[in-house]
């Protein structure tokens, strides 16, 4: 193979796909599993204890869960046909059904009326994945930054319970001892980033959660008495609580659940491909979504609940720079061995609540980070993007800030905005759509996608002249800089002759061009002789 062939062969491969040595992926994959464990045992230990469960099948409920959400991560980030992004993304319980699911137990459905609810929900929502895909054409830059900004800081609350101790009930919560745990691990988190060897760097995360425990079992501060109390094995067992049951209220209020869980899941994955740097269109969204919702229609029958991927991981991925997706689909394989070992399970779980807070203030950061990363692409003079930014921010925080901000509306609205990552997601997504799209002089502006910005668009070498000459070719939100002239999203407008300009209409026309790759191919291509 020539020289040229490799080199081309080369540039075809994506960040998510690289191969990393077993031993290496076992340990970044536990990394991950370290990272979410906290959040994936939380919906059941809430859900069994509202449901009047015994430690016994709380247990059950708990390891149902893991082995699930170890199943769905490897359909996530391995794929197949139609199912999975091919993303280092981790799969779990969503929280965004705790509040419905607490509601149908108390309405005396039991745990029985939840699974029947998540399946059908799961199922409309499997059906309807690609069409909801379709807004992805809707997140640019300032869409998209808005979104992943918000996903960071809305987590932060969840580092700052955890190193306050976890539990609010406890006597120790909010202890001065808690708190300097979990600074004493985020020092050891920065430490370990400033040394030289890059497996140490990127291992930072799981090396200090290692550190932090040690210490605190030296000490006395973590307890290990207790890890062997679920058993030593245990498959989870199908419909172990009975057979599910199906109301008309319970899967309407389980389906809006599902559109949350829809909108956080898409706004996950762009996330993630922003920070692999890897391409991110509507037909990986509605792969993601449909291993998203395939999963969750199965977990019922294993006795957990619906699932999607955690937003916590991806600041993982952000911190660490470990972007093969293959990382995470051993950390599935791990949870699936989790949930069919409790008493490893057990080992997991008593890892100290600080030392997981004083990590995750640094994973959470990460993921807040990238937004600001993000939304630093996006032009603001000319346009409306300030304020698309400014209310849709102020929206995704009321419900950080403010729990109970919509208790006084309907169930229906207090479960859509009751996320801070929805509430922002859909604002940023309308205000686009008002100032950039319908409200741009009546023009579609479909073209200012960050997934395909500038694509069909070009601007003829003699058009340039005229603009010199005060004749007006510029586009809403249009700004020339250092003689070039740049879209609303900050992409610049290649200026092109007009043979090549005729050569790029055709291709256009004819649907090969759709990402601006292909612009800059065809535009070279038409240089050659």
């Amino acid at each position: 193979m020539s020289v040229s062939k490799q080199s081309e062969v080369t540039k075809t491969v994506r960040p998510e796909d690289e191969k990393l040595p077993l031993g290496t992926l076992i340990a970044y994959g536990f990394q991950h599993v370290l990272t979410m464990y906290g959040g994936i045992i939380a919906v059941p230990l809430i859900i069994g204890t509202a449901a009047g469960l015994n430690p016994g099948d709380i247990s059950l409920l708990i390891a149902s869960c893991l082995f699930m959400g170890g199943l769905a991560t490897i359909l996530q980030s391995w794929g197949v046909p139609f199912f999975g992004s091919q993303l280092p993304l981790v799969q779990g319980v969503s929280f965004a059904g705790v509040a419905t699911m607490t509601a149908i137990l108390a309405g005396g459905e039991g745990l029985q009326g939840i699974f029947g609810s998540v399946i059908v929900a799961s199922v409309m929502g499997l059906i309807i994945a690609p069409f909801f895909a379709m807004i992805v054409r809707f997140f640019p830059p300032v869409v998209t930054g808005t979104v992943i900004t918000t996903i960071g800081l809305s987590l932060m609350p969840v580092a700052a319970g955890w190193a306050m101790g976890g539990n609010r009930e406890a006597e120790d919560f909010g202890s001065l001892r808690n708190v300097l745990i979990a600074v004493a691990t985020l020092v050891v988190v920065l430490l370990l980033s400033r040394v030289g060897y890059a497996v140490i760097s990127r291992l930072s995360i799981l090396l200090s959660i290692v550190i932090g425990t040690a210490v605190c079992a030296m000490f006395g501060w973590a307890d290990f008495s207790n890890i062997a109390d679920r058993g030593y094995f245990a498959v989870p067992e199908p419909f172990a609580f009975g057979w599910p049951t199906v109301s008309v209220a319970a899967v309407i209020s389980m389906f809006i659940v599902i559109i949350v869980t829809m909108t956080e899941t898409t706004a996950d994955i762009i996330a993630v491909g922003e920070i692999v740097d890897t391409k991110v269109d509507k037909k990986r969204i509605a792969d993601g979504l449909r291993a998203d919702m395939l999963s969750s229609a199965i977990a019922p029958v294993f006795n957990s609940f619906t699932q999607s991927a955690f937003a916590q991981n991806v600041g993982l991925v952000a911190i660490t720079g470990v972007k093969s997706r293959y990382v995470v689909t051993a950390g599935g394989f791990i949870l699936v061995v989790l949930g069919l070992l409790p008493v490893v399970g057990g080992l997991v779980a008593a890892v100290p609540t600080p030392v997981l807070g004083g990590a995750g203030i640094v994973l959470f950061g990460s993921v807040a980070a990238s937004g600001v990363r993000t939304l630093a692409k996006v032009q603001y003079e000319g346009n409306m993007n300030m304020v698309i930014v400014a209310v849709s921010l102020a929206f995704g925080i009321i419900p950080v800030v403010e729990p109970d901000f919509y208790n006084s509306f309907p169930t229906w609205v207090g479960i859509i905005l009751h996320s801070g990552i929805s509430s922002a997601a859909i604002m940023a997504v309308l205000l686009n759509l008002l100032f950039n799209h319908i409200g741009a002089k009546g023009k579609d502006r479909s073209d200012r996608s960050v997934f395909v910005a500038g694509t069909n668009r070009v601007i003829k070498d003699e058009d340039l002249k005229r603009l010199i000459n005060d004749e007006a070719i510029l586009a809403e939100g249009d700004t020339i800089r250092d003689g070039k002239i740049y879209d609303c999203n900050g992409e610049e407008v290649p200026v092109v002759t007009a043979a090549q300009h005729q050569i790029v209409a055709e291709k256009l026309k004819n649907g090969e061009v759709k990402t601006r790759e292909d612009l800059e191919r065809v535009i070279k291509e038409c240089d050659k002789p």
